[in-house]
């Protein structure tokens, strides 16, 4: 089975890619949601937070307190390193057994949504790549609009992010900018799977 990853920087429109494999009957694995469902269900990665950042890192209800955990990790370049040596290998880790257990339903192709192919060490685990690009002056209003954050704070997280905005060698790229139609290039890129 191949896996293949839909990536690209935040406000690039992987997500919209996404939606369109899954209602075409692909299955996908969306790491973020999964990264955060781990952190509040899985027993190692809970004891694992616990010991890295305080008791506090969970709520009295059980759910994840992430106001104490942003402000313990985020902007502290040891303690972020830490955060993402304990989420991404179980991340990775989960992925892999959804990959298997993908393959042995018969699935041929299953996708991966991820933000941080190359940080979280994907890159290494997947057959190919999907790029989903945008320019800078058409996804900082897109996440604008969702998220409330500033111009500059949208700007910063692209910066954060430079290591993912770089394409490497064999990677499919689809426009996404607002101009150029995704499905004809998500299906172009399926029927050049089903041709290999």
């Amino acid at each position: 089975m191949k896996l293949i990853a839909i990536t690209g920087g935040i406000g690039s429109g992987k997500s919209v890619v996404a939606r369109m494999v899954q209602v075409m009957g692909y299955q996908v694995y969306d790491c973020d949601s999964q990264a955060k469902a781990l952190m509040t269900e899985d027993d190692h990665v809970r004891h694992q937070l616990v010991d890295a950042f305080g008791p506090e890192t969970f709520l009295e209800d059980g759910s994840l307190n992430r106001q104490h955990l942003s402000a313990a990790a985020f902007g502290n370049d040891e303690s972020l390193s830490r955060l993402n040596g304990i989420v991404h290998p179980a991340t990775a880790s989960d992925m892999l057994q959804w990959g298997r257990n993908q393959a042995d339903s018969g699935a041929t192709v299953a996708f991966v949504e991820t933000a941080l192919l190359r940080t979280a060490g994907l890159d290494r685990l997947m057959d190919e790549v999907w790029h989903v690009t945008a320019p800078a002056s058409v996804r900082i209003p897109r996440v604008m609009a969702r998220s409330g954050l500033t111009a500059q704070q949208v700007q910063d997280r692209i910066a954060s992010q430079a290591i993912e905005e770089s394409l490497a060698p064999g990677e499919r790229i689809i426009i996404n900018d607002g101009i150029a139609a995704v499905l004809p290039q998500v299906i172009n890129l399926l029927s050049i799977k089903t041709e290999q």
